[in-house]
């Protein structure tokens, strides 16, 4: 009888510091916030379970998360901890890959480089002498908001050595600054700055909203080739392009697409941002649609990209994930890919410029697209989460386009 009690409390003795080694390293490990779907559950195994908690937060008009408080018990018994759990409402785009042309024109000029003017006198520097630096957004000439590069050189050589007023943003800083234009040896009046006000290019779209009319593409911010900022947009569009040849990637000179703007509209562009740009479709894109993976969803491993390289439209190509990155990451690069399918490399050394877009679909879901080629290693580049370009078009339909330009 003593050895079947002394058995007996070994035993307990063994489960007890087994429940307690579970319940620590639970307390460690296990996250405190889970993301998932209506459709799914999580599962902690047969050791872990949780309890149903009290709803948190409902989701609203323009949020499809639902946020619970629920707890963690092991053996359905022991508390471990208390978990916050995030379910979202599937959501389904449509596919793109194709290219598309933009046309993009600025709100203000951006100073992208500044030079000296010569004048009768010897050299002058009118913008520097002014405070005006590389990368400002000249706004406003004169209390009239400037819209164009042509409007900034009338004033300026309209000024007769006038003291102009000029409002400019500096990294969101608004400043007023006086610019004195200078006579140059040729008899006009100059400003000694060199500006933009629009660019022009092609890139490829990662997926469009029929029911909301929208569309989505890039990955990354239209950027300014000088200053490296992305352009301040006031108006633009879309329209369709065709692809008529390419320049092959090598290692340290990465290759780019070639296409033709068409008459053919997409839509107007809206925002241009640090997640790609977006825009208003003129008609339904009529594409398949694709769920879109939660963040949590994407893992490295086998992949696809959708991309375009001539007439015969978007194909799949095969590509390994390498890494994936947390979203707290505020940079466009949330994964590294590899291309792996020998048809792209034979045909086109890797990720190509113009390739910027291009959805990265795995597990039948749509995770990313591509953002980055690596200058060094052309068949391998970087990726953002597609669900971040969805939540910037969200922020879009809700009409908030403050937390978005």
């Amino acid at each position: 009888m003593k050895r079947f009690f002394k058995a007996l409390s070994l035993s307990l003795l063994a489960l007890c510091i087994a429940v307690y080694s579970a319940v620590i390293y639970g307390t460690q490990t296990l996250p405190d916030e889970f993301n998932i779907t209506e459709t799914d559950e999580i599962d902690f195994g047969s050791f872990y379970s949780a309890e149903e908690g009290e709803q948190v937060r409902a989701a609203g008009t323009m949020d499809s998360k639902t946020e619970y408080k629920s707890k963690i018990t092991a053996l359905k018994l022991f508390p471990v901890k208390d978990i916050t759990v995030n379910v979202t409402k599937r959501r389904y785009v449509g596919l793109g890959g194709d290219v598309f042309g933009i046309k993009l024109y600025t709100k203000g000029v951006i100073v992208v480089s500044m030079d000296s003017v010569t004048t009768s006198a010897g050299s002058a520097d009118p913008a520097a002498s002014a405070g005006i630096k590389c990368g400002d957004i000249i706004t406003h000439i004169n209390g009239k908001a400037a819209l164009s590069s042509q409007q900034l050189t009338d004033a300026v050589e309209q000024s007769q050595g006038k003291a102009l007023a000029i409002k400019i943003d500096r990294s969101g800083e608004r400043l007023e600054l006086s610019l004195t234009p200078a006579m140059s040896v040729n008899g006009k009046y100059k400003a000694g700055i060199w500006v933009r006000d629009s660019s022009a290019g092609i890139g490829t779209v990662t997926f469009y909203d029929d029911s909301s009319m929208m569309f989505a593409g890039l990955g990354h911010g239209v950027c300014d080739v000088d200053t490296g900022k992305i352009m301040p947009l006031n108006n633009g569009e879309g329209v369709r392009a065709r692809v008529n040849g390419f320049y092959k990637s090598s290692a340290g000179n990465p290759g780019e697409l070639c296409g033709v703007f068409s008459d053919v509209a997409l839509g107007s562009l809206r925002v241009n941002h640090e997640t790609g740009v977006f825009g208003e479709l003129l008609q339904p894109s009529g594409s398949k649609t694709l769920p879109v993976a939660l963040e949590t969803e994407v893992k490295p491993g086998k992949a696809q990209m959708i991309t375009t390289i001539d007439d015969s439209g978007p194909q799949y190509y095969d590509i390994e994930i390498e890494k994936v990155y947390p979203s707290s990451d505020p940079s466009s690069r949330n994964m590294i890919i590899k291309v792996t399918d020998a048809r792209l490399l034979e045909k086109t050394g890797g990720i190509l410029q113009g390739m910027s877009g291009s959805p990265i679909v795995q597990n039948s879901m749509l995770v990313g697209a591509v953002t980055h080629v690596f200058v060094n290693e052309p068949n391998r580049g970087y990726g953002i989460f597609a669900g971040r370009m969805l939540d910037t078009m969200d922020t879009l339909k809700s009409g908030d386009l403050a937390n978005v330009s």
